[in-house]
């Protein structure tokens, strides 16, 4: 590659189910992006769901307060023909058809038999067919209350119309003796009623299109203070760290010289000097790791770009875990391999393979085995660890790589293991423009995969 540049490829591989996806390279951004974003959906649901319900009960009631005195109109219009032919023993719905009842400029109304066949119709409602659909008095029928109601469009010159039907009982005997029907036009009541609702839904959408984008914008400045508490914690955990190295560096050191004279101590006490070394050992690596991590979020971390052949990375880590391996009975073991050259910065890259490597090790258990190959797929290369260890349960899957988050708490423990090395190894493919695929099912064993941006050969 004497004169040309590698460049990276913009196309990503598609993550199959149960994947780690990948997030924006600054998890601080990523997390308070979704808290404001759900904080904003929050506040406009519970918006709308309030506007929906004051919609609703404005509607009703003001829906019920125009057809109120129709609805006295008609039971009045009912009441007073069902008197007629209770009283004069016939139908009542026989008057010339510019008969005006008890005063009222519209009176529209029709008579039925028991059978809910209409008689007869007052006025110019027996013009219009519509009007005299018997399906009012089937339903006043089959009422418990011996009334119904009911609108449509009647047709002609009456449009909407709302209805009211009354069974008519024979006084001696209580037999049915017919259908009383009037009716009244409500098309004006309608009109006012469409466009109310229509008014509602225009202020409302506007009112919750208004306050999400003004919640979208609060949400911001509430969540300022838990930024800043958040940037102060990477801060003090990156100071921490940084200062916690030197004295276990050299507290590990002490310990170390004194047990060169081990004879020198009883038996217990070079044991627990031991413990030391081993323990402070655990607590350099832990506290290298959460430096690491802070420089990550706050985009301090260095890193080169050079070329790395994931190949090569296989090959030795194979080499340096293999005695690991050995030594808790794991049978670790390089499969198919192909040159695979991606941009990046070697040591993480190693240092990120390493972490699947010591996880497939440590939680796969005595009689397993781990392969590690590296093959390209679409325009990425991918570094494969597959164990054939007890798998994960699937909950578990969308939390892996969140720190200190670890599936077997009990198994983390003795393993010594924090939960941090699939946060670590998830910032190490960030800062690759990476991805961290974790792909695992109960008793089926483990597949982690790291995927980088394949490196390209391009002219200058």
């Amino acid at each position: 590659m004497n004169d040309q540049a590698l460049a990276t490829t913009q196309n990503r591989p598609q993550l199959l189910r149960g994947a780690l996806f990948r997030r924006p390279a600054d998890p601080a951004t990523a997390l308070f992006g979704r808290i404001r974003w759900r904080l904003m959906a929050l506040f406009a649901a519970v918006l709308a769901a309030l506007l929906l319900i004051s919609g609703v009960v404005l509607y009703v009631s003001m829906r019920q307060t125009l057809l109120e005195p129709k609805n006295a109109l008609l039971q009045s219009e009912n009441h007073e023909l069902a008197e007629h032919w209770q009283r004069d023993g016939h139908v009542p719905c026989i008057a010339p058809p510019n008969t005006v009842l008890r005063g009222q400029p519209i009176a529209f109304v029709a008579c039925y038999d028991n059978n809910g066949k209409a008689l007869a119709a007052i006025g110019p409602s027996n013009e219009v067919e519509g009007f005299l659909a018997g399906s009012i008095a089937q339903s006043a029928l089959a009422s418990g209350s011996g009334s119904a109601y009911d609108e449509l469009d009647a047709g002609g010159y009456l449009g909407h119309v709302r209805r009211y039907a009354t069974v008519v009982h024979d006084p001696s005997t209580g037999a049915v003796t017919g259908v009383v029907m009037s009716g009244v036009q409500i098309g004006d009541t309608l009109a006012a009623l469409n466009t109310l609702q229509t008014l509602l839904l225009l202020v409302g959408a506007l009112t919750l299109a208004g306050a999400t984008i003004g919640g979208y914008f609060l949400a911001a400045r509430a969540l300022d203070p838990a930024r800043l508490a958040f940037t102060r914690q990477q801060v003090f955990i990156a100071d921490a760290a940084h200062e916690l190295r030197t004295p276990l560096t050299l507290l590990r050191a002490d310990a170390e010289v004194l047990l060169r004279g081990r004879e020198r101590f009883d038996p217990d006490d070079a044991a627990l000097l031991e413990d030391i070394v081993t323990e402070t050992g655990h607590l350099s690596a832990l506290s290298t790791t959460m430096l690491t991590l802070a420089r990550l979020d706050s985009g301090a971390q260095h890193h080169e770009r050079d070329v790395v052949d994931l190949a090569e990375v296989a090959a030795s880590l194979v080499q340096r875990a293999r005695a690991l391996a050995e030594e808790r009975g794991v049978t670790l073991s390089l499969g198919a391999t192909t040159p695979a050259q991606v941009i990046g910065d070697r040591e993480l890259l190693e240092q990120a393979a390493l972490i699947l490597v010591d996880n497939a090790i440590k939680y796969g258990g005595a009689g397993t085995s781990v392969e590690v190959s590296v093959a390209p797929k679409d325009d990425a290369q991918r570094l494969v660890v597959h164990d054939t260890g007890p798998g994960i349960a699937a909950e578990h899957l969308p939390h892996l790589g969140e720190r200190f988050y670890r599936p077997d708490k009990a198994r983390s423990r003795a393993a010594g293991g924090a939960g941090l090395g699939l946060s670590l190894a998830r910032g190490i493919m960030q800062l690759h423009d990476g991805e961290l695929i974790v792909e695992s099912a109960p008793g089926e064993g483990t597949t982690a995969i790291l995927s980088l941006p394949a490196a390209r050969a391009t002219p200058v």
